[in-house]
């Protein structure tokens, strides 16, 4: 596998930003390592995110995202979002719309990824969980599965309760959403879900992965988004057990992942 961390100027977001990318590469000579190349063509493609306290790099120094995604010939894209909750932020840049428009079509412009929606996935911890089921679930015509990890998915609730609970992340929402009320908005997953049922096609929509630990501390907001796919009759494959919001939980998932996924 190779490893690039590639510096570009994001016009949506009038700044430099990177995005670390992992492409398939499978040299036999390599001790090891088992990898495969993907084939000759334009490689199947994981966006991978982030969460609140991370960057870009945090899955290739936490993980051995490399490593496990070598195995499967898939290549994976890391973003740079900051601590945006993949939103165009009230106060801040249009995040959103850097990681949904500009992103994808930069790293294609950069290296053969394919544009196939058979070929595309997206998955994320904590806040990357949540931005990982949103761009999915707002855009399932692009990718065939997505991924939540200890995922931030009933964000209304989680909003509501740490504004007046915790003022660390009080500052943090009110530079996301200001006072819209997101309840009901294009921000809230269970209101997608909703919106899924009602849509038509569903023989297009992703499949989802759903994974958190008993002792995380959003465990109940993934009861909640969990619930919701039963009562929309969204097909869902979901596990929990021990585990915290943490690495150790994490690495264990990224790869239970990477075997789900219909490759």
């Amino acid at each position: 596998m190779a490893l690039v961390t590639c510096r570009f100027f994001a016009d949506t977001l009038g700044i430099n930003t990177t995005m670390t990318v992992i492409l398939p590469e499978g040299p036999k000579s390599q001790i090891g390592v088992n990898s495969r190349t993907g084939g000759k063509g334009k490689h199947k493609t994981l966006y991978l995110l982030h969460g609140l306290s991370d960057d870009d790099s945090i899955w290739t120094r936490r993980t051995s995202i490399e490593r496990y995604a070598g195995e499967y010939g898939l290549a994976v894209v890391m973003p740079n979002v900051h601590r945006s909750f993949y939103t165009d932020m009230e106060h801040g840049a249009p995040y959103w719309k850097f990681l949904t428009e500009e992103l994808p079509a930069a790293a294609r412009a950069f290296f053969p990824l394919s544009e196939a929606r058979e070929d595309n996935f997206v998955a994320g911890l904590s806040m990357g969980g949540y931005g990982a089921f949103k761009w999915a679930l707002t855009h399932p015509e692009r990718f065939a599965a997505a991924g939540s990890f200890s995922g931030a998915l009933d964000i209304a609730k989680h909003v509501k309760e740490l504004e007046v609970n915790d003022s660390y992340f009080s500052r943090t929402f009110q530079l996301v959403f200001g006072d819209k009320e997101v309840k009901g908005s294009d921000a809230d997953l269970l209101e997608l879900l909703e919106r899924s049922k009602t849509g038509g096609h569903t023989d297009r929509l992703p499949l989802l992965y759903q994974s958190c630990g008993t002792e995380d501390f959003l465990y109940e907001g993934n009861q909640a988004f969990r619930e919701a796919c039963r009562n929309t009759g969204y097909q869902l494959t979901y596990e929990d057990g021990p585990g915290n919001h943490d690495w150790t939980y994490w690495d264990d998932q990224v790869q239970r992942f990477l075997k789900w996924l219909p490759l």
